[in-house]
């Protein structure tokens, strides 16, 4: 496990609350819909991956453009099934940021379940 302050790019998707509890936490959190709103998912991602952020999403194209489609990535989080309030969404996730070597790696955020998988790169 590590701890420690994460660079983080929330997608509009997840939402701004979202982002703000994150940053409540320490964590260095943007939110999409703050600086490019309706941004297209390649603007997203190659936004994170040129500011050194993990994105988190509740998006699954995401999953595409980095493994079918090749698109380097700092990080994925995605967050799928992972229903609530937002507070009860960053339960979730606080656990899921203690990870290590989430850079470079896309996860898969389930109500039970969190899968690590190392992006191509």
């Amino acid at each position: 496990m590590r701890a420690g302050r994460l660079r983080v790019l929330v997608d509009e998707s997840t939402g701004r609350r979202l982002s703000e509890l994150l940053g409540s936490a320490g964590h260095d959190s943007v939110f999409v819909g703050d600086v490019t709103p309706g941004a297209a998912d390649e603007e997203v991602l190659s936004r994170a991956e040129q500011e050194g952020r993990i994105l988190i999403t509740d998006d699954k194209d995401f999953g595409e453009l980095v493994f079918r489609l090749g698109r380097p990535t700092s990080g994925v989080i995605l967050l799928r099934g992972v229903e609530g309030s937002h507070e009860d969404r960053m339960k979730v996730l606080a656990r899921v940021l203690q990870i290590e070597g989430l850079a470079g790696s896309f996860v898969t955020v389930r109500k039970n379940r969190v899968r690590v998988r190392r992006a191509p790169r």
